[in-house]
Formats: C-alpha cells, structure tokens, sequence
C-alpha cells in the first residue's frame, strides 16, 4: 500500500475517535443553503514523508496530480492571484468578480524585498539562498502578512514553508493553519512534495523528508460519511514519480514537466460540498 494511505487513514481515524465536535458553537464557514458547516477537528497533527522512498500520493481516492501541480505553479511561479490564470476551477468559490483572491497566496510571493545582496521576492530568495546559502537556517517564505490580511479573500491555509540543506539533501517543512482534510489534505501533500523535489532539483541538491504540521485538522459534517467510505477502500502501492530533469529553470516547468508511472487508485467519484 502506499504510505500516504496509511498516513491518512490513521489521520482521519484520531479525528473521528478523539477530535473535538464544535456543532454546538458559532462557526463562521457555511455550506451553499446558509447552513453551518460544523466539524470534528484535532489540533497539532505532524506527518513526515520520505520523498526518497516513495512519492506521498494516496491510492484510496484519486488525488489529480496535474491540476494540484498547476495550482502549485500559479502560486510559487507565475506568482499569481487571479483564477483567470489558473486552469482548475478550485479557487472559484472565494475570487471576486474580476477572478481576483486579493493579495493572498501568489500576490506575497511576488513582492519584492530588499537584501545586503539585492532586491529578491520570497521565491527567488529561496532558490538564491538554496545555491549560495545552503546551510543558512533562514530559508523560508510566509503568505501571513498580518498587514494585508483584510484585501485577502481567504486567509492563507498552507501558510509558510521552511527549507533547510543537510549535505546535499532538500527537506522541508509546511505549515498549515487550517486543513479540510477530505478536499485539501493528499493535494497539499503532492503539491508540496513537487516543490520540494522541484527546488532541490533546480539546486543541485536531492529532495529529503517533507514534514507536513497541521494546526487544525478538520472534518467538516457532511464529508464523514464519505470519509468513512473513502478509509475502507482497495489500497495500492504507490506509484513513481517522474519529473522532466532536463529542465534546470525553475521558471520553465509547466504542469507537463511531472508525471507519475503506474498509478493505481479508486476512481469512484464522490459529491463533495465545499464549505465556504
């Protein structure tokens, strides 16, 4: 079986059995009727994937590798927060009339700060320092600028990711404030597992551990029948991933440049509400 399935399934299985049920609070997200999304949430769940083992995609439901991998690169390359830009339809819920999120996700990624060695945004300091700075402690971005959080249209979830070199290996840290574990969990995990295998590639360097804290893990009212369905289906071994590794330009990889060999997965399609 794949990993991810395992780490998972043990995930989804603490929140139902020990989490806390906030139906009987004032909640702010609500389904399309009005009606409150409730949850079971459990605070403080900390998963640690391997990249050198295996790739973190889970086999039980099918986690579809290219639209996460184009909303990974709307974010970190093209640094963008209109959904015009975007070929998914997964931010359509919480943009503006004209397609904007506001200056949320891609917008902080793209402004420019100034360092001792020049003008850098968070991504290109990044791979700056990840070539000429490998052992610097500091290499990290954050998406929570407490300043522009009221023209956001959705505060950052997966907020900040840490990087850090041992010898000639990648790992990293994500972190996240908020977790909807039936929408978002397995697509956050590939994503940032592609950026962590993309950075490393770009450096010279080999992709490690990718450490995946979650400060509220969640399962919404109307996903825990489905998760419960979802937990008890056929699993597979893991899959292979494969990236383009002629590519040496972080600015030239499009969602084609990854692919993974020999996917097996459930394919059954589930009618899942998003609580906004």
């Amino acid at each position: 079986m794949s990993y991810a399935d395992t780490v998972f399934i043990d995930n989804i299985r603490q929140i139902l059995s020990r989490g806390f049920d906030d139906s009987s609070l004032e909640v702010r997200p609500r389904w399309q009727d009005g009606t409150p999304a409730h949850t079971i949430k459990l605070f403080g769940l900390v998963n640690r994937y391997d990249l050198r083992k295996e790739f973190p995609i889970i086999t039980i439901r099918r986690t579809y590798m290219k639209s996460a991998v184009d909303e990974l690169l709307w974010i970190w390359q093209k640094k963008s927060n209109n959904i015009n830009e975007l070929g998914s339809h997964v931010w359509d819920s919480w943009a503006d009339e004209n397609g904007s999120i506001g200056k949320a996700y891609g917008y902080q990624l793209s402004v420019k700060h100034t360092y001792p060695e020049g003008q850098f945004d968070q991504v290109d300091r990044v791979l700056y320092d990840l070539k000429h700075n490998p052992q610097s402690r500091r290499i990290l971005t954050s998406l929570y600028n407490h300043s522009d959080l009221s023209e956001m249209r959705l505060y950052p979830c997966a907020w900040s990711m840490t990087f850090n070199v041992s010898g000639n290996t990648l790992n990293g840290i994500l972190n996240q404030r908020s977790q909807d574990m039936l929408t978002a969990n397995n697509w956050n995990v590939v994503q940032y597992a592609v950026l962590l295998h993309l950075m490393a590639h770009v450096s010279g360097l080999v992709a490690g551990e990718l450490v995946h804290v979650i400060a509220d893990a969640h399962i919404y009212d109307r996903h825990i029948p489905i998760v419960k369905e979802i937990i008890e289906n056929p699993q597979y071994p893991a899959p292979q991933f494969v990236m383009n590794r002629e590519k040496t330009d972080f600015y030239s990889f499009t969602p084609d440049d990854f692919k993974l060999e020999n996917y097996l997965c459930c394919k059954k399609k589930f009618d899942i509400p998003v609580a906004v």
